[in-house]
């Protein structure tokens, strides 16, 4: 879903306090030129992504979440927060249980919530790969075990180590790669999610990864998932609003069942409790928290007002693994 605006030098951190883009403050219903705004209707549940805090080892300056090291805009998930919502999902038919974070192996009860959820479904983890992930390996290990596969999605920016590191910390580039090799050495399935730029050559740049990975001893059929700049939280690009007309004259019926949430729900800690949020992209503004169980949340209209929706609506963006 690659968007070509180049991405801005970014420096302060987000403080841990719910963060408001401007768009946010405009009509949920209506554009600001007053016109019906374009909306998803949720089809089903496939896919639950829990979000496991905005707690990271790394400051990435470009995160869409602000998170850095014990940042606490949203708190860290406890297995007790989320096994009633895996079994409503269960009970609701759900695919797919995936983690995103901040990053996810910060996290105190990471591996006890993957590895209860990988007894009941496949579970997608988004992971920097880095120290965390090294540190607990001995846990992870043993969920190869588990009635369901885990697929991890590993974040590799470009393929050019100093680029990498400039934003992600020196050494970060080689760390995500040994932590690449060793799950893909023990088994488990293992994606990239890469940064694009304007203008590139896809091919091209995917070609550069897998001579490094060449280097490394690591498969080279791994799958890209390239994602554009989305933002930090509070941000706004100045992306076109999307009105009614445009949902109804522009995407086909099978392109809106692309956007993720017709089938998706996220998991957000807010405080004490654990509310259900619209997509992975939202969740820096309010708005979006539809309820406290999934069954209600899946009878709200969405509403395609966060600037991040445009990536979806001209692209078919998705947060989900690769196929």
């Amino acid at each position: 879903m690659p968007l070509t605006e180049t991405r801005p030098a970014r420096s302060k951190r987000i403080p841990a306090v719910e963060v408001l883009e401007p768009r946010a403050r405009d009509s949920w219903t209506h554009t600001r030129n007053g016109d019906p705004r374009g909306y998803i209707d949720a089809d089903k549940l496939k896919e639950l992504w829990i979000h496991t805090g905005t707690a990271c080892n790394l400051a990435c300056p470009f995160c869409l979440e602000g998170s850095h090291p014990g940042d606490g805009r949203i708190p860290g998930m406890k297995l007790s927060d989320v096994k009633p919502f895996i079994h409503e999902a269960i009970d609701m038919g759900v695919e797919q249980f995936s983690f995103t974070g901040g990053e996810p192996f910060v996290i105190r009860d990471f591996v006890n919530i993957l590895d209860y959820a990988s007894q009941h479904r496949p579970c997608f983890v988004l992971t920097n790969a880095t120290e965390p992930l090294h540190k607990r390996q001995h846990q992870v290990l043993p969920l190869l075990d588990n009635p369901y596969p885990i697929h991890f999605r590993v974040s590799l920016d470009f393929p050019d180590r100093a680029r990498h590191d400039k934003d992600r910390g020196e050494g970060s580039f080689d760390q995500a790669l040994e932590g690449i090799q060793w799950l893909i050495e023990q088994g488990f399935k293992v994606s990239i999610a890469r940064q694009t730029d304007p203008g590139e050559i896809p091919a091209d740049v995917e070609a550069a990864f897998r001579g490094i990975f060449r280097e490394w001893n690591i498969p080279e059929n791994l799958a890209f998932t390239a994602f554009p700049d989305l933002g930090t939280p509070g941000s706004e690009d100045g992306s076109p609003e999307i009105t009614e007309t445009c949902m109804e004259k522009y995407p086909t019926k099978e392109a809106r069942s692309h956007f993720m949430c017709t089938y998706t729900r996220m998991l957000v800690k807010k405080g004490d409790q654990v509310r259900v949020y619209a997509c992975t992209l939202v969740d820096d503004d309010p708005q979006y928290d539809l309820g406290g169980t999934l069954a209600e949340s899946m009878d709200e209209r969405i509403m395609l007002r966060h600037h991040r929706c445009f990536s979806c609506y001209r692209f078919g963006a998705s947060c989900s693994a690769p196929g």
